[in-house]
């Protein structure tokens, strides 16, 4: 999720919890100056058990209100600010290009955020989430489903910014890709997986050049070339220290039946022109696709939206492959609150968002960033939209 998570701003930042402090006070001063009444001045004994009662309840109403405040192993997920991709923040453009043409645009191409309470952002209590799962707009999730166990806050932003900068990388591809402009793309190892097919043979900065023969332009190569051999051999050569080694692999087929040679890759990307994006404290991989679309509305003459106000979600890969996110359903939210009446929703989440549409928001199933994009230029020409895929019960 883009937390502010992060996109959940992971979106990432969640408001502080405020508790009120309980003080009891013994007042003191003399009756004639005006003050209080020294406590017990003038009254009648107390019984014993009168006393006793008045303690016991004392006790009863400070454990309960420390058992309120005791942490509990959950975080809340709230819908966070919205920023458009065509505008600014903070003074300074979402999306700058430099090196090519670029023209202003109308309407707002939005991304979502959500917050993110607990786990490594810091305890919440008992009464805060009841209270969270009380309102529909907010989610209440177990720590271990968003954050392995023993995650810093270090490492949790650390892992965001990383999917953001990730993130960025891809959607300048893929919005490249979609308006057919050349660029360089290559593949490196980032590490193995455990028990990799890769272990003493590929390294962990190596650069794939080939494998059996044909040059590595993109992961569905590898992908294509080791399910067409069917668990045999493969002859990969790789780029180390300015020098091409060959290594014969034999894939291990992973948990879904799939031939892999068991290594983590990034891309590295050569642009012909530089695409900045500017967006402090929103972390996560979720804005992929709306960067796409914001990059693609920069760099072509004219308004994508039409003046439209359109708000999505969706990670993004260098070939325009939309996936899904979490948080799906305070995006909604998030998205109607920000003035948004279309939203582009990943086709993968789709599950999530049935029964959870706010009112005067319209849902758009997408597969990839061509689909969104002509659900988005629709849209624009005043042509009607009812026809769009949605998600479905189905």
């Amino acid at each position: 999720m883009t937390t502010t998570r992060g996109s959940h701003p992971s979106e990432d930042h969640a408001p502080d919890l405020q508790q009120d402090a309980f003080q009891w006070e013994k007042d003191g001063g003399a009756a004639d100056d005006g003050g209080p009444e020294p406590f017990g001045a003038g009254a009648a004994p107390r019984h014993p058990r009168v006393s006793a009662m008045m303690l016991a309840g004392m006790a009863a109403l400070g454990l309960g209100i420390g058992v309120a405040t005791l942490p509990v192993p959950y975080v809340i997920e709230t819908p966070g600010p919205t920023y458009n991709t065509l505008g600014q923040s903070q003074g300074t453009p979402v999306i700058k290009v430099t090196g090519r043409e670029s023209y202003p645009a109308a309407g707002n191409l939005d991304l979502t955020t959500v917050y993110v309470d607990g786990g490594p952002n810091g305890p919440v209590s008992i009464i805060r989430a009841f209270s969270a799962w009380l309102d529909p707009t907010h989610a209440v999730q177990p720590v271990e489903l968003i954050y392995p166990t023993g995650t810093t806050r270090q490492e949790a932003e650390e892992q965001s910014a990383v999917a953001m900068t990730t993130s960025q990388e891809n959607a300048v591809a893929s919005a490249l890709n979609e308006l057919d402009i050349p660029y360089g793309q290559q593949l490196q190892a980032a590490g193995l997986s455990e028990d990799s097919a890769s272990a003493g043979k590929i390294q962990a900065g190596d650069i794939l050049k080939t494998i059996n023969g044909k040059d590595i332009t993109a992961l569905s190569v590898v992908q294509e070339e080791l399910a067409a051999g069917n668990g045999a051999p493969a002859a990969v050569v790789v780029e180390r220290d300015g020098q091409q080694v060959t290594e014969t692999i034999t894939p291990k087929r992973n948990s879904e039946g799939r031939f892999i040679l068991g290594v983590m890759l990034k891309y590295l990307f050569t642009f012909p022109f530089d695409v900045e994006i500017s967006l402090e404290k929103v972390g996560g991989p979720s804005a992929g696709l709306m960067f796409s679309l914001g990059i693609i509305d920069t760099v072509t003459p004219g308004d994508l939206t039409g003046g439209k106000h359109v708000a999505g979600t969706g990670t993004i890969t260098p070939d325009g492959a939309v996936g899904p996110i979490g948080g799906i359903e305070q995006k909604l939210h998030g998205a109607r609150a920000g003035g948004a009446t279309l939203f582009l929703a990943p086709a993968a989440n789709c599950g999530e968002v049935v029964g959870n549409i706010p009112d005067g928001l319209q849902v758009v199933r997408v597969e990839t960033l061509a689909e969104a994009r002509a659900a988005v230029e629709r849209a624009a020409s005043g042509q009607d939209t009812s026809g769009l895929p949605t998600c479905t019960n189905n």
